[in-house]
């Protein structure tokens, strides 16, 4: 390591990565199709400084990127969480743009009071806006209830004591137009007390978002990683293992479980994925079909003949999504372990 960089060694040469390179690297190893959301909630100026650095940074070993991938799992996993706010954004833009356009960005993201606060405050966990709101004033809240989603309002208020809430529901009955100053003074104290903490106060856990960017993998790089993190931090590698809901996972499915995944599933796309599976996967999918269905199933899998690790490995990929969203909406349930708590995703 080195305290400006990552310092990366091949046969030939020893070169230090900083931080626009080593972005680059990691979306060059994304590619296309996993790196296209990536990019899509990026600025103008985060995609142009990391295509200067991709268009620059040459030819990139694995050995280079297993390093920066295990530097930024073990950054991760001893901080315990990233934290962003906008102390944190202005410093990171300083160092890579001019202050004038620092300043006209920064600008735009703090605007005047309330631009966009409400969308973003309907945005906030109902759990963790209740927690919040609980301690302030019912007028208060009734005034913050009245400005956002409906639906949002809906659930905070359903999580709220039953009295403090009941006193909420009888203010924003009464409740006439609220006077602009009041508003932005409400507005503002959001701003100061809730909005610029919400990072401190709604950490996620890093071997999950870490899990969840494995799981994105192919399994030759999954592999590659796993391995190279094992040697530095065994302990972080043997978590974000057990986090990972792979695809011999739906092995596990309960009996209407799998019946709905089997709905949902193209039979093109489900031969393909069962093609690349182990025999106690294939034998769990082929036992709760009808004989008829099965049969059909091998056959098809055994038409296809020789095929691509990738396209197994997209198909498995695309049905792990279906049963992620499935599960989102209760369709079904996911379990990682039998007879252990379940997964909610």
């Amino acid at each position: 390591m080195s305290a400006n960089g990552l310092t990366v060694s091949s046969d030939s040469e020893s070169r230090i990565l900083q931080g626009p390179e080593k972005a680059a690297v990691i979306m060059l190893a994304l590619g296309e199709k996993f790196g296209a959301p990536i990019w899509g909630l990026m600025d103008e100026s985060e995609v142009k400084a990391i295509s200067i650095a991709m268009s620059r940074i040459g030819p990139i070993t694995p050995k280079m990127l297993d390093e920066l991938l295990v530097e930024f799992v073990t950054s991760v996993s001893s901080t315990g969480a990233l934290t962003g706010n906008l102390d944190t954004t202005e410093r990171l833009l300083s160092s890579v743009l001019p202050p004038e356009k620092v300043s006209s960005i920064m600008e735009e993201i703090r605007g005047p009071a309330g631009r966009n606060m409400w969308e973003k405050l309907s945005n906030v966990h109902e759990n963790v806006l209740a927690n919040y709101l609980k301690n302030e004033y019912p007028q208060t809240v009734a005034v913050v209830l009245s400005k956002i989603r409906s639906e949002h309002a809906a659930k905070v208020l359903s999580i709220l004591p039953e009295e403090f809430a009941l006193e909420v529901v009888n203010r924003m009955l009464r409740m006439e137009a609220v006077q602009k100053d009041i508003l932005d003074k409400v507005e503002q104290t959001l701003r100061i007390e809730f909005m610029s903490n919400l990072s401190t106060t709604q950490r996620r856990d890093s071997h999950e978002l870490m899990a969840e960017i494995f799981n994105k993998f192919d399994r030759t790089t999954e592999a590659r990683f796993l391995t190279a993190l094992e040697d530095e931090n065994r302990d972080s590698a043997d978590r974000i293992k057990t986090l990972m809901f792979t695809f011999d996972d739906l092995g596990k499915l309960d009996a209407a479980s799998i019946q709905t995944m089997l709905r949902s599933v193209e039979k093109d796309k489900l031969a393909l994925a069962l093609k690349g599976a182990n025999d106690t996967v294939r034998d769990f999918f082929f036992q709760n079909m009808s004989t008829r269905a099965a049969a059909l199933l091998k056959e098809d899998m055994e038409a296809l003949g020789p095929v691509r690790l990738r396209d197994v490995d997209e198909a498995q990929s695309s049905m792990i999504n279906t049963a992620k969203d499935l599960a989102a909406r209760g369709e079904i349930m996911i379990t990682k372990n039998k007879g252990e708590d379940e997964l909610v995703y």
